[in-house]
């Protein structure tokens, strides 16, 4: 009865030792905390019980480190002279208990809210100044 199922041979990366041999129809439960972070490429190859073999490749990014939060510079951006910069690291840690200190990556005010505060700021000015004589 085993014969008439397919075999699948589970790799990850180029690795010729396969991380799982199974019988179809499976679950299976994929620890990417083994990786190291960064992309991947698991290959899954099916032999059937007639010797046929298939052959898929998927690709995929492990992120399990620290996250990494940079402010004051974006991907691919064009910069000269001294620029600051706002880094934070920040894991999951223990799922069972929540660290508020750390957690959270402190950001500066956007310029469109200083905008938008300097505008309130004048209209008020501006109001207070033509409705309200001395």
């Amino acid at each position: 009865m085993n014969e008439d199922k397919s075999k699948i041979l589970l790799f990850v990366d180029e690795d010729p030792q396969p991380i799982a041999e199974l019988t179809t129809p499976v679950q299976f439960e994929f620890d990417t905390s083994k990786l190291t972070d960064g992309e991947h490429i698991l290959k899954i190859v099916s032999k059937s019980p007639a010797g046929r073999e298939g052959i898929r490749m998927i690709n995929f990014t492990v992120r399990n480190g620290p996250a990494i939060a940079v402010e004051g510079l974006r991907e691919k951006e064009v910069v000269d002279g001294i620029i600051p910069l706002m880094i934070n690291a920040y894991d999951k840690g223990n799922q069972n208990k929540f660290i508020i200190e750390g957690s959270e990556t402190p950001q500066s005010i956007p310029s469109w809210l200083w905008i938008l505060l300097i505008a309130f700021a004048g209209w008020a000015a501006y109001y207070t100044l033509t409705n309200f004589t001395l």
